[in-house]
């Protein structure tokens, strides 16, 4: 009985001292970050603008979402809450440029990460260059520590972008995100 016990303080002991490494190194890191990726797709400006939009139908070619709820306005600007498999997250239309730029910023408090998008759309070679850039803040240690350093900071973009190319047909050996 002893012996558990020890061993059971001891892996206690680790997982603390593991934690509160993970918790020191992520608050030496920077709280901002501003992470930029790219892709090409043939279809025209309008056409790619156009299905990013169209907010309310965003789980319809984006696997991470199950439901958008429109909010309406708020000091003039449109809000909406996406649904989806990491949960809940409010988001407010900042800057809306027909088939240009569509500007996104988190409304959310307490989501221990906050920041905007910046997703631009160029044609390009009887295409769309569609580029987006995040503008991020991670609050929370232990998410800024794992967003260094387990799925960095793209993951979420070029998880975006993959579905965005394969809404329109680029099978994974033609897709290319740059960045």
């Amino acid at each position: 009985m002893r012996i558990l016990t020890v061993t059971i303080l001891g892996l206690v002991g680790v997982i603390v001292l593991l934690l509160g490494m993970v918790a020191l190194i992520g608050s030496r890191l920077p709280v901002s970050h501003v992470a930029t990726r790219s892709i090409w797709l043939p279809q025209p400006p309008e056409t790619v603008y156009g299905l990013i939009r169209d907010f309310p139908k965003a789980s319809s070619w984006r696997s991470d979402v199950t439901s958008v709820e429109m909010l309406g306005e708020t000091g003039g600007k449109l809000r909406y809450r996406e649904h989806g498999k990491q949960g809940d997250v409010t988001y407010e239309l900042v800057q809306d440029i027909n088939a240009q730029r569509i500007v996104t910023r988190i409304v959310d408090q307490d989501l221990g990460y906050s920041g905007s998008w910046t997703i631009e759309f160029a044609g390009e070679n009887n295409g769309t260059q569609v580029r987006i850039t995040e503008n991020g803040e991670v609050s929370n240690v232990m998410f800024r520590f794992m967003s260094r350093y387990f799925f960095g900071h793209t993951s979420t973009i070029d998880g975006y972008l993959t579905e965005l190319g394969k809404h329109f047909n680029q099978s994974e050996g033609k897709l290319k995100i740059s960045g």
